[in-house]
């Protein structure tokens, strides 16, 4: 079973929306999949040795991931950096959702994502078409 970490926003996003879509993620591809969701940790205070903290265990979870599922709802640096990481550093494959149209898009997302489709269900459909074992 192949394991996938749910990358996007969650700094900068209304409350509950970067837990909203994780758990719809959940809903489609835990039975194939085994799930990275960053939210499972809490980190309330914004002290400097949680920061580094916060990105040492998002990036160990790229690492540990064999596909990067991304929500590319809005530009995020945190998001940016681990697509950068998985793809460029990695090699990982990098399947992204999002409401841009290609010239929307960032270059850097278009070069360092694998996929991007329009929705949600469209990613969670492509990798259980592609990486799900009969």
């Amino acid at each position: 079973m192949k394991t996938i970490y749910l990358s996007g926003p969650i700094m900068d996003e209304y409350e509950g929306t970067a837990r909203e879509w994780r758990e719809a993620a959940k809903l489609f591809l835990a039975t194939d999949f085994l799930l990275l969701d960053p939210m499972r940790r809490s980190f309330r205070d914004k002290e400097i040795d949680s920061a580094n903290e916060i990105v040492e265990f998002d990036l160990q979870d790229v690492r540990d991931a064999d596909i990067i599922l991304v929500n590319y709802n809005k530009p995020s640096i945190g998001t940016s950096m681990e697509v950068f990481y998985a793809s460029h550093n990695l090699g990982k494959f990098v399947v992204a959702f999002s409401p841009f149209s290609f010239k929307e898009s960032s270059p850097w997302m278009v070069k360092y994502c694998t996929k991007i489709v329009p929705s949600l269900e469209e990613a969670c459909d492509y990798l259980k078409t592609h990486f799900v074992q009969s």
